[in-house]
Parts: structure tokens; C-alpha cells; sequence
């Protein structure tokens, strides 16, 4: 049965604005600028200042024009055409004499200093390895038809080198997409053909044969080379365990034969096409936000200047919206172009708006974080981290820990010792012997020297990295040491050992 009934609820519901505003928060440096054209595009009463080129942005007044002649149900401004909506138009706060609040509405301070100016911004030009590979097929005698065949062998090689789709499948795909027929035998004839391209090991279906391939290329009368090459045949399981006794008894090798043939393994390469970068990863590089400069014992922080871009309203809708004032004849369709100026300088003036609050939010995240871990950013000592939590920098910037999380996993700051992201200065804390609470970012800066400095022989078992750590007065159980071994992806004794 159906009916209707009345309830009131109270929910938390975010705005339009407040999601965009987290969404601009979120944004890393290297894709704020195409972030701010996106909205230069949608939004032709935003524009950057002075300095901005005039055939960059709309005319305003063709802008004016072609709102005016537009249709009456535009849904840009979705007026609902009640003659009371368009006799109370209020635009005194945008007209009001001598108010330049909206031409000046800018971001930056004139003494703001103009660090990208006139610098020369690199474009990195790239061969990808799909292109380098295709570029070498030239080199084989191949008809039209086997040409496509190779083409469609490397298109299914990884970017790290390897053909791990079953050949039987490349078949099918040749038949049902490009209507070649085909078999195994001359799969794998074009395959080999393949595998002989640079660089060394590519088209393999798994590490061993990569590992051979790259083998092949070596002189083979060199008894290092022979040496792996037996190993990887024959005992490459034991090989990857590093069980070496049974390889020495295998093979009859001695110390320094089987210490020669794993020299010349680990010096092969296990993801042949990893050398190839991708074109167009935003991870391939890292833009820092901010930037900490040690002045003689005096941190100094800066905000990158990409996160203060110039920008401010129109001048020319303001000027429309005072030539709308002063007009005595206000007909309908001058009202509705009104109302589309008015809610585009609203949505120009909220988007500078969330652009000053994102940068307030990253400078005030910034030196909260800054002089929580002063001692690292004076030192580069990781052992003087202090334990910071999410709830620490949010309690100091009053900030919500949503907001401080936002900026912590997309953020990055250059200091002299390095570019850091931000969330590597957040760690739990350990209790030591004496009560003190330290930072699991120093345990783990210690564990790591302890490893490096071991005996790479007799590498240091977790039992023994345990022990170590309690007699320095960690309070540690074993457990913890293997995790945070794991977290700094370092293997366990057995595979660290060296001949």
C-alpha cells in the first residue's frame, strides 16, 4: 500500500564548494596549472593578471553579446523567467564606486617574488619502448602480413620487457581483430626473432629465460659466462633461495668458480625494458611544494610559486555590469545576460577564494610540520625524528585530520638533504628502557645501518637484530623487527647472504 508521510532529518551534507575546495587541496603542484586553464576555459570572467597574455582569454564584450542572443531556457544560469527575479537584480556590490576589489581581487602580493619568471621550462622528449622496439623491425625481411603479426607480438610484450599473454592467444587475436590467420609455429618463429632486438632479454615469458637470453649475448668461451648459464639451466630454483652448497655439489664448481658465475648473474638485468621510461607519469616527476632553507640556524619556508598563481576578475564584465546600471532600459534579455555575468564573477571569486585557502592550509600544514621535526630539517638525522601522528599537526593548525591527511599524501618538500613527501615524517612511537617515547622512524634508521653494517657472510638474523636493538634500549619484540625489515623491503638473512 502506498502513502505518503512527512519526517524531518538532520544530516551533514558538504557543498558543491567544499568538495571542490578538498578536490583543489588534494592537487599536487605538478597538476594545479592545468587545474586553474580548466576553470580560464569554463569560467570567462576569471583571468589572470597584468602579466597574461590578452589572446589567451574571451572578449568580454562578444561574451556579453552572445549571452544576451542566447535562448531563454540556457541552462548555464537557468533563470525561471518570473519578471520578480529579474526586477530585483542586485549588482551594487559589483558596480559600487571606487571599490577596485574585484579588478584587484588577487591572490599575490605586488612584492610577491616572481621565482619562474623568465626561466626556461625543459620539455623532455622521449622514445617509448614499445616505439624503440617497433623501430627495429626493420631490420628483419618480412612481408606485409608477417609485419603485422611482429607488430602484434610487441604490442602484447609488458613495459618491463616480458610476453606473458599464451601464444595461442595472440593467434586468436590476430584472426578476430585484424583478420590474419596464423599458427603457434610461426608465433614463436617471430618471437625468437624477436627476443634478438635490443635491449638484451626482451619478449622472454618468465626471469630465467630473460636471464638466459641476456646470457647469450655474453662470449661463451668465458668460464664466468658458462658457469651461469649451467646454474640458471639447471639450478635456478636453488639459485633464487641461494642454496649455493647444492649448486657447488651439482656442478662440481669451487668457491671462487661459483662466486665468478654469480658475478656475472647479478650484473644481468631481470626487467629489461624498465630502462624505457613512460611517457606522460605524473610520478616520473616530482614537483616539490614547498621548499625549507637552513639560514644559519634559522628555517626558512617557502610556498612553491606555481600555488599562488596571478589571478583576478574580468575587468570587462564588471565594466558590462555598470553599463547595465546606468542604462535606463533594462529589457528581459539584458537581464538574464546579467544573471549569467553576475554567477560567473561568484564562481570566479569563490575559485580564488579556495586557491588562497589551499595555499593557507598547505603553509600552515607546512610549519606545523616544520617545527615539530625542527631537529631533522636542521640535521638530516632521521634518528631526531620525534613521533608525529595525523592528530598531533591537527591539533596545532586546527585543521580537521581529513584535511592534514589530504595534504600529507600528495605533498612534497625539497630540503637540503633531499625531497621528502610529507608523510614521511609521521611515525608511531616506541617506549625505550627509560620511558622515553621515540619515533619508529629512528628504530628503523637503526635496524637499516645494523643491516647494512652486517657481515654479509653471516648476515644478522631478526633474533639477533632484536637483541641488538633491546641492548640500545628499544623495547622490541621480534615480530615488530621482521615487520619493519619488511617495510623497508629488506629480505630476509638467508637471501642477504653474499660468498
Amino acid at each position: 500500500m502506498l502513502k505518503q508521510t512527512q519526517q524531518q532529518k538532520l544530516l551533514q551534507k558538504l557543498s558543491r564548494q567544499q568538495i571542490q575546495l578538498m578536490k583543489l587541496l588534494q592537487v599536487p603542484t605538478a597538476v594545479l596549472e592545468e587545474r586553474i586553464k580548466e576553470e580560464l576555459e569554463e569560467n570567462p570572467a576569471l583571468e589572470y593578471g597584468e602579466e597574461a597574455h590578452e589572446d589567451e582569454f574571451k572578449d568580454p564584450q562578444e561574451e556579453f553579446n552572445n549571452t544576451a542572443d542566447a535562448e531563454e531556457g540556457d541552462d548555464e544560469f537557468e533563470p525561471d523567467g518570473s519578471e520578480n527575479e529579474y526586477d530585483n537584480i542586485d549588482i551594487s556590490e559589483y558596480v559600487s564606486e571606487g571599490d577596485d576589489d574585484i579588478a584587484d581581487y588577487k591572490l599575490r602580493d605586488d612584492n610577491y617574488p616572481d621565482q619562474d619568471e623568465n626561466k626556461t621550462i625543459p620539455v623532455r622528449v622521449e622514445t617509448s619502448f614499445h616505439e624503440h622496439l617497433l623501430s627495429q623491425l626493420g631490420m628483419l625481411e618480412l612481408d606485409e602480413r608477417q609485419n603485422s603479426i611482429a607488430e602484434q607480438i610487441i604490442g602484447s610484450i609488458d613495459d618491463d620487457g616480458y610476453l606473458r599473454r599464451e601464444v595461442s592467444a595472440i593467434v586468436d587475436d590476430l584472426s578476430f581483430s585484424q583478420n590474419v590467420a596464423t599458427d603457434e609455429d610461426e608465433i614463436r618463429d617471430l618471437i625468437r626473432k624477436i627476443q634478438e632486438f635490443d635491449p638484451p632479454g626482451i619478449c622472454a615469458t618468465d626471469l630465467k629465460e630473460c636471464l638466459l637470453l641476456q646470457l647469450k649475448r655474453k662470449p661463451q668461451d668465458d668460464p664466468g659466462v658458462l658457469g651461469a648459464y649451467l646454474i640458471l639451466e639447471n639450478y635456478f630454483d636453488e639459485f633464487t633461495k641461494k642454496h649455493y652448497e647444492k649448486i657447488q655439489k651439482g656442478l662440481n664448481m669451487n668457491d671462487e668458480a661459483l662466486k665468478e658465475a654469480i658475478g656475472q648473474i647479478i650484473r644481468l638485468t631481470p626487467k629489461p625494458g624498465g630502462n624505457f621510461a613512460t611517457l606522460n607519469k605524473a610520478e616520473s616527476y616530482v614537483v616539490p611544494d614547498f621548499f625549507i632553507l637552513n639560514n644559519n640556524g634559522k628555517l626558512e619556508l617557502t610556498l612553491n610559486s606555481k600555488n599562488a598563481p596571478d589571478l583576478r576578475i574580468s575587468e570587462g564584465y564588471r565594466d558590462m555590469l555598470k553599463e547595465y546600471d546606468r542604462g535606463d532600459k533594462k529589457d528581459k534579455r539584458q537581464k538574464e545576460a546579467v544573471l549569467f555575468i553576475k554567477q560567473k564573477i561568484d564562481a570566479a571569486k569563490w575559485f580564488i577564494d579556495a586557491i588562497k585557502q589551499r595555499q593557507h592550509t598547505l603553509l600552515s600544514t607546512m610549519e606545523s610540520i616544520m617545527g615539530y621535526q625542527r631537529e631533522f630539517f636542521l640535521t638530516g638525522d632521521e634518528t631526531t625524528m620525534r613521533p608525529m601522528i595525523l592528530k598531533d599537526i591537527a591539533d596545532i593548525t586546527q585543521l580537521d585530520i581529513s584535511t592534514v591527511s589530504r595534504v600529507a599524501n600528495s605533498k612534497y618538500v625539497q630540503t637540503e638533504f633531499g625531497t621528502f613527501k610529507l608523510k614521511f615524517f609521521f611515525s608511531e612511537s616506541l617506549s625505550t628502557d627509560s620511558g622515553e617515547e621515540v619515533s619508529t622512524r629512528e628504530v628503523k634508521k637503526i635496524l637499516s645501518d645494523l643491516i647494512e653494517g652486517e657481515n654479509k657472510r653471516k648476515p644478522l638474523s631478526d633474533e639477533n637484530l632484536t637483541k641488538m636493538l633491546q641492548d640500545k634500549g628499544y623495547n622490541i619484540a621480534r615480530r615488530t623487527v621482521a615487520k619493519y625489515r619488511e617495510q623497508l623491503n629488506i629480505p630476509v638473512a638467508r637471501l642477504r647472504k653474499e660468498l
